[in-house]
């Protein structure tokens, strides 16, 4: 249903070029950042609240991310679980769901 991993950066950003395309207005809150032992890592629980174009709804999802940083501070990985049935839903793909 969306690829399961985009590696390097210019297939990050492709990939969030075009799911941004969809959206008029695109919001995530931090609702809690979760520190590790490791201080090069965190996790944070998200929620999406973003706008589809022409005003046809809203698609919301909670998430959690993972961040993983290199030794100057920049996102070395980021890793990103959602709940796949809620996008589904929300974009019409209950279909392609095994």
């Amino acid at each position: 249903m969306f690829p399961a991993e985009l590696v390097g950066q210019k297939e990050i950003y492709k990939g969030i070029q075009t799911a941004a395309a969809n959206f008029d207005k695109i919001q995530f809150s931090i609702n809690e950042i979760l520190p590790f032992e490791d201080p090069n890592k965190v996790a944070v629980k998200l929620t999406g609240n973003l706008h589809l174009k022409n005003g046809s709804g809203t698609y919301q999802n909670d998430y959690l991310a993972i961040f993983i940083f290199d030794e100057q501070g920049k996102i070395a990985e980021w890793i990103e679980y959602y709940n796949p049935i809620t996008a589904a839903k929300a974009f019409g793909l209950m279909d392609k769901i095994n």
